[in-house]
């Protein structure tokens, strides 16, 4: 089983790129995020089309969050994080797809730091972890998978120092998924890549990506139960170098899973 994510920072506009992906690797599970489509404008017909069945969480302009089931239909069992500071921004959404709890979050940015969206982000982490904390509580195959707007080692980043003062590498949030991974959560793609910089992330500006100026922002974190299954985990880096691309690249996790 591949389970992927991937924030694909506007879902129509992006539309032919994602399904040229979806038929090239052929997931059986996506978690995308950024959608900025609001709940009546996803294409559910066009990933149908593509046999892909999907639960979605949209909001007009900015955020919103999907998974998506090759050949099969997500049974959606939450739409929204329990207690969200802020009820109107969509960035989690949890699905049971084939004998997994899918959870897909798009954590937010948190800048300008400090200020309101930083109080914001500390808060929602505050509450995600609460909830991943309950997740593992059922004793059931769990992966959480999304844009965790969080650089959590100085490996994950191209420059350190250059990212000291920002929200996305503060000493708050690095902790906050230090303390996910010490509830008992796998991170795939460290496990994997130990020694790597396994980007995620390059900026439109500054020549970014052809700097290979990049961040590791989007993790996929294993409950016990699917971390004892994982075989590989990696980054389609090649996907930041398509014409109108997203800012991110989608990262995978490959499962033994009979």
């Amino acid at each position: 089983m591949r389970i992927a994510t991937y924030n694909i920072n506007g879902i129509n506009s992006r539309l032919e790129t994602l399904l040229a992906w979806l038929d090239d690797t052929q997931p059986d599970i996506v978690c995308l995020q950024e959608l900025k489509a609001p709940q009546a404008k996803f294409p559910e017909r066009q990933l149908q089309a593509a046999g892909y069945g999907s639960v979605w969480h949209g909001q007009s302009r900015w955020n919103g969050v999907a998974i998506l089931s090759r050949d099969s239909e997500p049974v959606l069992t939450r739409r929204g994080l329990p207690r969200d500071p802020d009820p109107s921004q969509s960035r989690y959404i949890e699905a049971a797809v084939n004998g997994v709890l899918v959870g897909c979050l798009y954590a937010p940015n948190g800048n300008p730091a400090p200020g309101p969206k930083w109080d914001y982000k500390l808060a929602w982490l505050k509450q995600f972890t609460v909830h991943a904390k309950q997740l593992l509580a059922l004793d059931v195959p769990v992966i959480l998978a999304g844009d965790y707007n969080i650089i959590p080692t100085e490996q994950d980043v191209y420059n350190p120092d250059r990212w000291q003062g920002d929200a996305l590498f503060l000493p708050q949030v690095r902790k906050a998924y230090a303390s996910l991974l010490k509830q008992g959560w796998c991170d795939a793609i460290e496990t994997i890549h130990p020694d790597e910089s396994a980007y995620t992330f390059w900026d439109y500006l500054r020549q970014a990506w052809e700097r290979n100026a990049g961040l590791r922002l989007d993790h996929l974190l294993l409950s016990p139960a699917l971390a004892a299954r994982l075989n590989d985990a990696g980054v389609d880096r090649d996907m930041r170098a398509q014409p109108k691309a997203s800012d991110h690249a989608p990262a995978w996790v490959d499962l033994d899973i009979g």
